[in-house]
């Protein structure tokens, strides 16, 4: 190998070193990733959505809402702006309006407050400041300030519980029950 060769084989590897350490050194660096984030809750939000359950293909109860939010993860919800129904076996109903509502995916629960009112299919009213829906025992509970009333009574109590449509109540906290003489008013 002649001097000109030698010279050219050293440019060669003098060049190749130059592009090698180039490379390594203009490698752009791994986006950082953010973990700050990962402990919030993924939420789905829908305006003017229904959520339902039902057992046996019976329609157990139904709740449409202004705002809903649901937990991708734990498909738990938070509802604004309700109107629901809650069935019974015999075909009565029971429809409740209301402010705000979560529903527990796990338990299959519901809690409904802020200007509850419930009134039924056969004409009996309710109010409460909170609506529990205890899908286990199949029961509703209006908590706080209880009042329900239909053609031949009125009742109130700190608690009233229902496990038919509030067609029988066992009242709790303070409880008074008042029989309408046929004709009276109703408040």
């Amino acid at each position: 190998m002649n001097g000109k060769q030698k010279t050219l084989v050293a440019l060669g590897i003098l060049f190749f070193a130059c592009v090698v350490i180039w490379a390594v050194r203009t490698v752009p660096e791994a986006p950082k990733i953010d973990h700050s984030d990962d402990d919030q809750p993924r939420i789905m939000s829908y305006d003017n959505n229904t959520i339902s359950e039902e057992k046996d293909g019976v329609k157990i109860w139904d709740l449409t809402a202004d705002h809903l939010e649901v937990d991708i993860d734990s498909r738990n919800a938070e509802m604004t702006g309700i109107t629901g129904h809650f069935y019974q076996k015999d075909g009565r109903s029971a429809e409740v309006t209301a402010d705000h509502g979560s529903y527990d995916n796990e338990t299959k629960d519901i809690q409904i407050d802020g200007n509850v009112k419930i009134t039924t299919s056969d004409g009996a009213t309710l109010t409460s400041d909170q609506l529990l829906w205890t899908a286990e025992q199949g029961m509703l509970s209006a908590i706080g300030q209880a009042k329900v009333s239909n053609d031949t009574i009125r009742a109130w109590g700190e608690r009233i519980d229902s496990t038919d449509g509030f067609n029988k109540v066992k009242i709790s906290g303070k409880a008074h029950i008042e029989k309408l003489m046929e004709g009276a008013e109703q408040q």
